[in-house]
């Protein structure tokens, strides 16, 4: 049985990007229940040295959109990080997954062998298009989702694996 890059990339980081869209919901709900300037949030992050939950959430935009043009050797939207408050931030979650609802099965499936290459700040990687998927940018959205969560989460908004996971 083969794999279809398609099935296994645009719909899985559509899901994953409207629950992340979901999880905003229930901070921003949150902060007006708690009466908390929405910007604390927004602003908060994990650890000293980590990107704050608004950077979070563009990055896992940017992956999706990313990867998924890299896959269909097209160019990606580029969107500006200017984001500050709930309601931008759940927008540009819709623009990307209005982007990659544009895909068709046809420009990413047969993509498993196709040479991806990254510019990286200091030096280029290099990947098969299923490594790719599976070893670059599903990890990589799985945790700036999983970490802009654990900010929400820890600033005391009542989320749960459920929410992370979605409705099936």
């Amino acid at each position: 049985m083969t794999i279809s890059m398609y099935k296994a990339s645009i719909p899985v980081s559509i899901r994953t990007l409207n629950n992340l869209k979901n999880i905003l919901e229930k901070g921003a709900t949150y902060a007006e229940t708690k009466k908390i300037d929405p910007s604390v949030l927004i602003n908060s992050r994990l650890s000293p040295d980590m990107f704050p939950l608004s950077k979070q959430v563009q990055i896992a935009c940017d992956i999706a959109n990313r990867g998924a043009a890299k896959l269909a050797e097209i160019e990606a939207p580029k969107f500006e990080d200017n984001e500050t408050t709930f309601p931008q931030l759940i927008d540009r979650i819709q623009k990307t997954i209005s982007h990659l609802n544009t895909f068709k099965s046809e420009q990413i499936d047969g993509s498993e062998e196709r040479t991806i290459t990254l510019q990286m700040r200091d030096n280029t990687l290099s990947f098969e298009g299923i490594s790719y998927l599976f070893y670059f940018i599903l990890p990589n959205l799985y945790f700036h989702v999983t970490t802009a969560y654990d900010i929400l989460r820890h600033c005391g908004v009542e989320l749960g694996k459920g929410d992370f996971l979605g409705q099936p």
